[in-house]
């Protein structure tokens, strides 16, 4: 076998006990499958008498996790010898448990999870989000809520009807979490959002600025202000001052938003901005939400929301036009760019670097822009490369370098066979 160990997959050269780690992880956190008879660098050794092995780890799950998981045991035939598949299902009655201990995966490692792991476990267990708990203070008031409402929706004045709709105060009479973030001030230590501007390096601070026990839209409006302080400047073009990025604001706006509506919001971290000469990292606490594949985040294809709540009142208020497609946004504001974003996806946070943009944006065709991020894995390209990386002919080659040329994007050298492009 070339199959390595991961995050939903595990290698068992016997059956021992501490298999039903793994079972839990996966039934409390998502699909995954464990192979009896492999060993640890994927080497096929076989079970002996797989089909008694294989009731034995029926019984072992059935006897020793409370409640029960979906699952599936299969005896297959795997190079002249026999493997045992147990295939485990993500369940809906979290948590579940072995030996009265909760686990998860941490790479191709099963862990015991912390108290605040197994409190998210148990309200997803009955259905119910953090962000729809009563929250711990009931003296709140909204009026920078109000405002964004009046000028968002046309709302003269925020009611108690009002709240309700947005379930930010709970038909059986308190507010929730969810309006507790939103509140003007909140009691509760909330971590908000930790901006650091560095100089030159990591060494030199210039400026920090730490936002909390506010409403997330004053955060997000004044981690906005202090963005554009560091990254909007004017420059003068004969009588007019014309307002330029070093980072499309459009792609911050959208990555701060997105960061604020679905981090998680039950452990003590805040989302860090850190400010570079040549970049911006935005990290949010909290990996990917379950049901959700990296691919499927990146791609924009569903949208899971971890804070339906504030995701839905974020909407309301055009901070967050539409779900699943912030990704998308971000990518499209350097769709003319050499720089481009980067997304780091780790079990834990997720980190979005957005560039310095390193020319101005072009208006370019959709072939055109293709044809133009080729150079961005090598300055010099000749036609016959271009063709081949992007599957046209030759006259539409020619024809989009000649474009490009003709915008002044891009240099023509040589003659002949030997004609070469390269970037200005």
């Amino acid at each position: 076998m070339e199959t390595k160990e991961s995050y939903n997959l595990e290698f068992k050269e016997s059956v021992t006990k501490t298999f039903l780690k793994t079972v839990c992880a996966y039934a409390n956190y998502n699909d995954g499958t464990i192979l009896f008879g492999v060993d640890d660098n994927g080497n096929v050794v076989g079970v002996k008498n797989a089909q008694e092995e294989a009731s034995r780890i029926e019984n072992m799950i059935n006897d020793s996790l409370a409640p029960v998981p979906d699952f599936k045991i299969q005896v297959k035939e795997k190079e002249g010898a026999q493997v045992i598949h147990v295939t485990v299902k993500k369940g809906k009655d979290t948590p579940y448990a072995y030996q009265g201990k909760i686990y998860r995966r941490a790479d191709t490692s099963t862990v015991e999870v912390d108290r605040f792991e197994l409190r998210r476990l148990a309200l997803e267990g009955i259905n119910i989000d953090y962000e729809s708990r009563k929250a711990s203070s009931q003296n709140l008031s909204f009026n920078v809520l109000e405002s964004w409402l009046k000028e968002a929706a046309g709302i003269k004045k925020i009611s108690l009807d009002i709240l309700k709709t947005l379930n930010l105060f709970h038909k059986d009479g308190y507010f929730t979490i969810a309006g507790e973030l939103l509140a003007d001030k909140n009691e509760r230590v909330f971590s908000g959002i930790d901006i650091v501007k560095f100089g030159q390096d990591i060494n030199k601070i210039l400026y920090r600025e730490t936002i909390s026990k506010a409403s997330l839209l004053t955060q997000y409006q004044r981690a906005l202000e202090i963005f554009e302080q560091y990254y909007l400047y004017e420059e003068i073009q004969g009588y007019e001052r014309i307002q330029k990025e070093l980072i499309p604001k459009e792609a911050f706006r959208e990555a701060l938003a997105n960061a604020m509506a679905h981090r998680v919001w039950d452990i003590n971290s805040y989302i860090q901005i850190a400010m570079f000469e040549d970049r911006i990292e935005i990290n949010s606490p909290g990996g990917l939400p379950d049901g959700i594949t990296e691919a499927e985040y990146l791609l924009g294809n569903i949208s899971v929301l971890r804070n339906p709540i504030i995701a839905g009142i974020f909407n309301r208020l055009h901070i967050i036009e539409k779900f699943g497609t912030g990704i998308a946004r971000i990518n499209k504001e350097y769709r003319s760019c050499m720089a481009k974003p980067a997304f780091h996806i780790s079990e834990n946070r997720i980190r979005i670097v957005l560039p310095v943009m390193e020319m101005d944006k072009l208006e370019l065709s959709d072939d055109e822009q293709l044809v133009y991020s080729l150079f961005k894995e090598g300055p010099e390209r000749s036609r016959r490369d271009i063709d081949t990386a992007t599957g046209f002919d030759k006259a539409k080659t020619i024809r989009i370098l000649n474009n490009l040329v003709r915008k002044n994007i891009l240099r023509k050298e040589g003659g002949g066979i030997a004609v070469t492009y390269k970037l200005r």
